[in-house]
């Protein structure tokens, strides 16, 4: 199963800039809870886990729980220091792993 994960941050910054790394999942996010037409539960669907690593580094991480709304939001500061690639890893039910990247330029 895969989703449809937006991955922004700016194409380039200065060195030591604080830049806005900005994360939105297109995910239905089931509760387990939720009665469905036939009076049956739908089984529980979410995201649980969110990752980014820059450069091998981790600098973000969000455990999720089915409180969380269909298509999460996440934002996050990155400092600047150097050019590189962000690797964003989402983890969540039914066996979804899904990695997502974006690159990050420093001039």
């Amino acid at each position: 199963m895969t989703i449809r994960a937006l991955v922004r941050l700016p194409a380039t910054a200065r060195p030591g800039e604080v830049v806005e790394v900005r994360l939105l999942l297109q995910h239905p996010m089931e509760t387990g809870f939720r009665p469905g037409a036939d009076g049956r539960t739908v089984p529980r669907n979410i995201v649980t886990r969110v990752e980014a690593h820059f450069d091998g580094e981790r600098v973000f991480a969000a455990e999720l729980s089915p409180a969380i709304a269909a298509n999460p939001y996440l934002a996050f500061p990155l400092r600047a220091v150097k050019s590189g690639t962000l690797v964003v890893v989402i983890e969540g039910d039914n066996g979804l792993v899904q990695r997502e990247t974006a690159v990050l330029t420093v001039t």
